[in-house]
């Protein structure tokens, strides 16, 4: 007997569609390693449907009143709440993620998100008019910048696509949006609530792969490109789009370093590094990867950290007492554990540093010590639940080594010393740094990197702005 997959469709123009070629992806759930779904994948025909859609129904949306796009996305959050069952049954055949944490870590900021961005729709904000040259008086003029063609990554479809839909349709532009091809499920059950609130071709979604979102970045129709992704997928990108000078809106990679001196409470910081470490199976750009450690308390801090990864579990979406779930993918669990394969003869693995089962793609928590600034898993981004540890001496060989990486989005330091605390959230060239905790996130506030991490701001009015363009006008009073 075999189950029948569960076929996903393109939301273009208010209405579900097939590949217009009928080609389609199998849909992997990675806590099992089966298919459970085809999704479309979509070419150039169903892109320039999209994109039309998305351009005719621009100047509608674009002229709604900031307080109309308010009660929509209003609207659109007490829908997630109500759906919120269904959101995260998709969510985790998509990730394998453990059912209890996507309920409680994801549906509330997720709509709590949104609910800011429909604030923020009506808090624009620019210099005030008046006369800088006599006989004129200028204003400003704060105008949405058009359709947005938007890709979402695999580590967290249904709030990425949160953050990039959310400030996009808040500040009056309109959406094609495609998720990873591992991970469509959840975004396309989100066409179906969003769809039932927006007009017609405000909000449009299209599954596929690279080529899909390649032809999506070069197509004529958007005047702006974001991304959250890899180094490579950003470089791409942001290549592609230089060809009609597009604007460009970049979430890439991390590799945070966690500067860990010799006051901190170590049961405390290893508790929770653990976790910021550990969640998602350390599928996180902001994950605490890279700890950094007074040499006064090396061994302990290893010590206690391999012991805390021993009782980290990982396990099936139902099991209530895991912290995470599987990799993504197959090539995200072989790129791990060539990671822990390549390792050089100085470095010691104090924990995990295997598979975990035979069934889906699930890794252990992992410990690795004994590491070198300039080695390939200190220097580039695993993506998975591996922590690296290396020792400083003093405070300015910790910056050394905690800037000493090409990616750029966030970082944490643990001290009881509050003038170190200042010093080092100065000197560190991240564009996050939390002082005696790692990883949490408000809407309120800005989120995004320098360096390889990219550019641009997600969350907050800053995120907000990045999808609005400012025009200048100027009348003469006489």
């Amino acid at each position: 007997m075999t189950t029948e997959l569960r076929r996903l469709r393109n939301y273009i123009n208010g209405e579900f569609r097939d590949a217009a070629d009928g080609r389609t992806i199998d849909v992997i759930n990675p806590a099992t390693g089966e298919v459970y779904a085809t999704s479309p994948l979509s070419g150039q025909t169903d892109v320039d449907a999209a994109m039309e859609a998305a351009a005719a129904a621009f100047p509608a949306w674009r002229d709604t009143t900031p307080s109309e796009r308010q009660k929509v996305l209003l609207k659109i959050a007490d829908a997630f709440e109500e759906r919120a069952e269904d959101l995260i049954a998709a969510e985790v055949e998509n990730t394998g993620k453990p059912v209890a944490l996507t309920a409680s870590e994801e549906i509330p900021p997720m709509v709590d998100q949104i609910r800011f961005f429909a604030g923020a729709a009506r808090m624009l904000e620019g210099k005030s008019a008046g006369e800088y040259m006599e006989g004129m008086t200028s204003i400003v003029r704060r105008e949405p910048v058009g359709v947005c063609a938007q890709v979402a990554p695999w580590n967290y479809p249904m709030m990425m696509a949160v953050w990039k839909f959310a400030p996009a349709l808040a500040a009056g532009n309109t959406v094609v949006l495609k998720p990873s091809d591992t991970t469509p499920a959840s975004t396309v059950l989100m066409a179906e609530i969003i769809g039932a609130i927006v007009p017609k071709g405000v909000f449009n979604v299209i599954c596929g792969d690279r080529e899909t979102g390649r032809a999506m970045v070069e197509h004529p129709t958007p005047a702006m490109a974001s991304i959250t992704g890899s180094v490579r997928a950003g470089m791409q990108v942001a290549e592609s789009a230089s060809k009609d000078v597009k604007r460009v809106h970049l979430e890439l990679g991390g590799k945070a370093p966690v500067v860990v001196f010799e006051d901190t409470d170590i049961d405390k910081a290893v508790e929770d590094i653990a976790v910021a470490g550990y969640f998602n199976a350390g599928q996180d750009c902001t994950a605490a990867t890279r700890v950094l450690v007074h040499e006064s308390i090396h061994d302990e801090f290893v010590a206690a950290l391999a012991k805390a990864a021993t009782e980290t579990k990982t396990g099936q979406p139902d099991d209530e007492d895991v912290l995470y779930g599987p990799l993504n993918n197959a090539n995200q669990l072989k790129q791990v554990t060539g990671f822990i394969d390549r390792l050089p003869a100085h470095a010691k693995v104090e924990a995990g540093g295997h598979r975990v089962g035979d069934k889906g793609y699930f890794y252990a928590p992992t410990v690795v010590s004994g590491l070198k600034q300039d080695d390939e898993i200190v220097q580039n981004e695993v993506f998975g639940p591996v922590i690296t540890v290396q020792s400083f001496s003093d405070e300015a060989q910790a910056l050394e080594f905690a800037n000493g990486v090409e990616y750029a989005l966030a970082s944490s330091v643990w001290t009881k010393d509050h003038a170190r605390a200042m010093r080092m959230s100065k000197s560190l060239d991240f564009g996050c740094v939390w002082i005696n905790t790692h990883i949490p996130l408000v809407a309120e506030m800005p989120h995004g990197g320098y360096k390889k991490s990219g550019y641009g701001k997600d969350l907050s009015a800053y995120g907000f702005e990045d999808y609005t363009r400012i025009k200048h006008v100027m009348t003469s009073l006489g």
